[in-house]
């Protein structure tokens, strides 16, 4: 019994995507590596085929649609073999902090171009010296009047170079609580006193244009502001959870993508005068992640059924994000190990992805914190 209930209408979404991502997406992976960033004009494209901010009400320009919608697009995109088109960093876990804490005002003047693709999003939350722990970020925002002045720098940004529209996270140094002190705002791109510094060159997600990011004396409308006053770190904790599931899909289609790979080339490559995949101890790793990889699409499938159902998934999405960017991990390194010296040549797709799984178990939280979460929530 499947767990997901997928209908006729996702599976022909899935299947317009995937046509899509193949046409306009999968050639361009290995330039858009080189260069270090996905060109906006590709974010446009994503917009008039509407797979931008499906969930997004109909007033808004969205499709009003369920949360399979952005399963498919996470999924599909998994498979072209660039990470730079971070779309679901856009539709699923900054734009929704704009629809659910923005007013009615903000909403109206920003999330329909959030939907076309003419506003690309990020979120703000890291620091030279505050990764995991919120509650230690040093970036001010100061009332004065009816404007916000906003100083401090941040890191490690993913969209940072191409954002039009930032969630920045910042705190009110007159307030003692680090936890009641911090808000979320929106700063858009050219306004004064920001600028986005340099380009990152990373191990992996290179073709993903991750930013530091500098405000100097940067002023915005306090209207702003997202939610009220001294509810940020809330709202992120809140949203966190929904970043933290799209990193399990991530994780989960790339293993799956992965184990593909590694079995069609062992059925094909002969070693010793029979297919690699006939040795028994390469049929036994083969199986071992064959194992792994359908106890976490299980696993996954079960946490976003439970998300749609507006269950709370706090422990669940915490040790799935763990298990599963780890599991990708494991599955990856078993496959580059499968493939032998080819494994690690460039134009080996196993080689990039690679590379490309082990952040997945850095961002959006470490697996170190997501444990203690999980561990706290069971009152360990």
């Amino acid at each position: 019994m499947e767990i997901l209930n997928y209908r006729e209408e996702h599976n022909r979404f899935r299947e317009r995507v995937r046509q899509f991502l193949q046409r306009e997406v999968a050639p361009w992976a290995d330039v858009w590596e080189k260069t270090g960033i996905t060109p906006k004009s590709i974010w446009k494209k994503m917009g008039e085929e509407g797979f931008l901010c499906m969930s997004l009400p109909k007033e808004y320009g969205g499709m009003g649609v369920d949360f399979l919608y952005s399963v498919v697009v996470t999924e599909e995109l998994a498979l072209t073999q660039q990470t730079g088109l971070a779309a679901p960093l856009h539709s699923d876990v900054v734009v929704p902090y704009i629809a659910s804490y923005g007013s009615e005002e903000v909403k109206r003047k920003y999330l329909p171009g959030c939907v076309s693709g003419d506003i690309i999003t990020a979120i703000a939350m890291t620091e030279p010296s505050a990764g995991s722990d919120l509650a230690s970020i040093r970036t001010t925002a100061v009332h004065e009047g009816d404007q916000v002045v906003i100083n401090g720098q941040k890191v490690f940004i993913s969209n940072g170079i191409n954002c039009d529209l930032l969630v920045l996270a910042a705190r009110d140094p007159s307030v003692d609580d680090p936890y009641r002190g911090m808000d979320l705002y929106l700063v858009e791109a050219g306004t004064r006193g920001f600028e986005k510094g340099n380009k990152l060159s990373k191990m992996g997600w290179r073709s993903q244009d991750t930013a530091e990011l500098y405000f100097n004396d940067c002023r915005i409308p306090q209207n702003n502001r997202l939610g009220v006053k001294g509810s940020g770190f809330f709202m992120l904790m809140e949203k966190l959870q929904q970043e933290r599931l799209m990193c399990c899909i991530i994780a989960v289609a790339i293993a799956e993508r992965l184990l593909d790979l590694t079995i069609e080339f062992c059925r094909g490559k002969v070693d010793f005068g029979r297919p690699v995949l006939k040795l028994p101890h390469n049929r036994f790793k083969i199986v071992d992640m064959l194992t792994e990889v359908k106890l976490g699409r299980a696993f996954l499938d079960k946490m976003i059924a439970d998300h749609m159902e507006g269950r709370s998934i706090v422990v669940d999405v915490s040790m799935g994000k763990a298990w599963a960017t780890e599991m990708a991990m494991r599955v990856a390194d078993r496959c580059m190990d499968l493939h032998g010296p080819y494994g690690g040549c460039e134009e080996n797709p196993i080689a990039r992805a690679w590379r490309d799984t082990r952040v997945l178990s850095i961002f959006a939280g470490t697996n170190e914190i997501m444990r203690g979460i999980a561990a706290k929530f069971m009152g360990l």
